[in-house]
């Protein structure tokens, strides 16, 4: 890649947009890019993939900048933010489909259909610092996993600026999709790499008309983790999380491993499920319903052990889950019914302590025919660990074909990903 510097960046990029919308990086975003564009539309962007293929320049788009500010190893030349193309093209409730920019919030698109009773039910922590973008490229989800599964289900069409500045879509309005490709599974969880998401068209769904959230604490994580298995086999749930005694602790719970389930439906089916809840996980459960409920899912959600020096995500089939978490000795918030945790430590203080923990973790998720991926990791230990787990050679081999496919020039948001695309 070709290495400017930043002011001439700025100068020559300025005369794309406008200098009004170049601009330093500001906090976490100077570890992901050294200066910042912003384009109003895609048509301006298509301009800046053209500027960056010509001149050999890595970009990489950006929304907040949190995800990629972890991923990228040293910063790229320049960080493609779209919070300017954050428009809702269009809504319909009654098919219930939503077509918008990527640059809006998923918490401002949320607010947008929560007042016609509907939603976009996925879930990261803190939505209203999440681009529909980002959601897309880094395949955000929380607890609502379970019951709604995760953005690749809901995503039914994506517009993108690719290779030689072109203006690429699939799904959604449009029958056929490019080259053969399923567009929406290709770019979901490709982390920029393949190019640059502008509009995202989603199905969204109804609101419960009434939501439930359940905390029973236990002895001992396998007790929980055996309440958790009977409750997901008995009845249909929203979300159902088991989360380790220090977690529950910073929810505001006693320092105990905890069940914490979520349901919800109309007054009769609100009502047996309760009953239920309380067959299973006993007469000791604490109930909230609707506001408080809300706020304590909330605060479930938004979980991130934001003073970890160490946090990760391990997936791994659902009845292995237990048990690998039990062997890695962290702390963890599980969705137990999906085979997904987040992880973390608070006691590592040194580079080996932090490869040390990684290549253990790895270790474990691999024997349960999963895999782990290093989701933060503090600022003096980034560079020690690699934050995606190797894939088996034929998939990486497979991303390696897609990549050369879609970035023959090597430009989108190089060295970050899976085995180094």
């Amino acid at each position: 890649m070709k290495v400017c510097d930043s002011a001439e960046l700025a100068r020559q990029f300025g005369a794309i947009v406008g200098n009004g919308r170049v601009r330093a990086p500001r906090e976490h975003e100077s570890r992901a890019a050294s200066i910042v564009v912003e384009p109003r539309d895609a048509d301006e962007v298509a301009e800046l993939v053209r500027k960056c293929e010509a001149d050999s320049i890595a970009l990489a788009p950006m929304g907040a900048a949190r995800t990629l500010a972890q991923l990228r190893p040293t910063p790229v030349a320049v960080g493609i933010s779209l919070t300017r193309m954050n428009r809702v093209i269009a809504y319909e409730p009654d098919d219930m489909t939503v077509i918008a920019e990527a640059g809006l919030t998923l918490g401002a698109l949320n607010d947008l259909t929560g007042a016609r009773g509907q939603r976009l039910p996925t879930d990261p922590p803190h939505p209203d610092r999440v681009t529909l973008g980002a959601l897309v490229a880094a395949a955000h989800a929380g607890p609502l996993r379970l019951s709604e599964g995760t953005v690749r289900d809901l995503l039914i069409g994506v517009r993108f600026v690719g290779h030689d500045a072109r203006l690429i879509h699939g799904g959604g309005r449009v029958v056929k999709n490019v080259a053969g490709y399923d567009l929406m599974k290709v770019m979901t969880g490709s982390f920029g790499t393949l190019g640059i998401i502008t509009e995202t068209t989603f199905k969204v769904r109804p609101i419960p008309a009434s939501y439930t959230l359940a905390s029973t604490a236990f002895r001992d994580a396998e007790t929980a983790f055996a309440a958790a298995t009977r409750l997901h086999y008995a009845i249909p749930l929203i979300h159902l999380e088991v989360v380790s005694a220090a977690v529950a602790h910073a929810l505001g719970y006693d320092r105990s491993p905890h069940v914490i389930v979520g349901f919800g439906g109309n007054a009769h089916e609100v009502a047996f499920l309760r009953t239920k809840v309380n067959e299973i996980l006993g007469p000791q459960s604490d109930l909230v319903v609707d506001a408080e409920a809300s706020a304590a899912y909330e605060r479930l959600r938004d979980f991130d052990a934001p003073d970890a020096p160490l946090v990760a995500q391990i997936a791994v089939p659902p009845a292995e889950l237990a048990p690998c978490l039990l062997q890695c000795h962290a702390e963890y918030r599980a969705h137990a019914g999906s085979g997904v945790a987040q992880i973390y430590v608070d006691s590592l203080t040194s580079s080996e302590d932090i490869q040390r923990t990684v290549t253990r973790w790895r270790e474990i998720a691999r024997g349960a025919r999963g895999h782990l991926r290093v989701l933060r990791v503090a600022d003096e230990f980034r560079g020690s660990v690699r934050m995606f787990d190797d894939p088996p050679k034929p998939a990486l081999e497979l991303m390696r074909r897609l990549k050369t496919a879609f970035d023959p020039r090597g430009i989108f948001n190089p060295g970050c990903f899976v085995g180094g695309l």
